[in-house]
């Protein structure tokens, strides 16, 4: 089957404008903060080391893998995924840019969740996992002034 020649145009300029999300997880943080700022959403930074660190694999799944999680997300936050991974390999502009924002939230253990305006700011920075699954969470993130 033949593809017309102005679709592809379409849907490659789609694909190359629309943040890339898995499970509304993305791994653009510039991305994110021009989204947060557009849809008036907090931005909220997983630093992770998503197939090593127990406590983090742990809030992946009693947390972020919630659909309760999931909804409130959806209405209020755009997430990133600041990922150290040991058995799999990033793209080096991901490497340089998570390793880059490490340095600028100061992070030193994983798992760190740091919430952020709109505009970038930082409202609520924690170190380590966050106990009481999606209600916790969701009690954590709207705490923040």
């Amino acid at each position: 089957m033949k593809i017309p020649r102005f679709l592809l145009l379409v849907l490659s300029a789609v694909l190359i404008t629309t943040p890339v999300f898995a499970n509304g997880w993305g791994d653009n943080y510039k991305e994110a903060l021009a989204t947060a700022a557009k849809e008036n959403k907090k931005v909220l930074l997983d630093f992770t080391g998503s197939d090593w660190c127990g406590w983090c694999i742990r809030l992946k799944k009693e947390t972020f893998d919630q659909a309760t999680f999931k909804e409130y997300a959806d209405k209020n936050l755009v997430l990133v995924e600041v990922d150290f991974p040991h058995g799999k390999t990033l793209p080096n502009a991901v490497k340089m840019q998570n390793s880059s924002l490490q340095d600028q939230y100061q992070v030193q253990g994983f798992p760190t969740i740091v919430l952020l305006s709109p505009d970038g700011k930082v409202l609520k920075q924690q170190s380590g996992y966050i106990p009481g699954g999606p209600k916790g969470f969701m009690d954590w993130v709207n705490s923040a002034k």
